[in-house]
């Protein structure tokens, strides 16, 4: 199942994209700008959606809780109270299973971002060790 959410965070608008498979949820969020109208989200999709769709399977995937059926007995408050206080301390991450997908995808963009980064940094000291080199030996031709 896939689902698309568009949502007004200041100053911008937001995308989000979510892709539910095998009790797995994989997102991806993506900047709109202005707000949209249907025709241009519509648009947006067309040319965008393939990449979008792609970002989102290439996303870390995230458990999704399932939903008890309605045929259950209520339980009593105060034993419902006790449960949620014990699950809340299980768990460790905060907000729903497509905020958290959202934040493993944040953070190994991140990561690639600062790998990326690193090897363009050693291709520039490189390169200016080089030009260096270069100069040192014209300057001794020169002599």
């Amino acid at each position: 199942m896939v689902s698309l959410s568009v949502y007004f965070e200041s100053p911008f608008w937001v995308g989000v994209l979510e892709i539910v498979e095998d009790g797995e949820l994989r997102a991806t969020r993506f900047v709109l700008g202005a707000e949209p109208t249907d025709p241009e989200l519509y648009e947006f999709l067309m040319r965008h959606g393939v990449a979008l769709l792609e970002r989102a399977e290439a996303a870390p995937s995230v458990p999704v809780e399932e939903r008890g059926e309605r045929g259950e007995r209520p339980v009593n408050p105060k034993r419902a109270a006790k449960l949620a206080a014990r699950a809340a301390a299980r768990v460790t991450r905060r907000g729903t299973a497509a905020q958290e997908a959202l934040r493993l995808e944040l953070e190994s963009t991140k990561s690639q971002a600062r790998v990326d980064r690193r090897e363009r940094e050693r291709a520039l000291a490189e390169r200016r060790r080089e030009v260096a080199h270069r100069k040192r030996i014209e300057r001794r031709r020169d002599r």
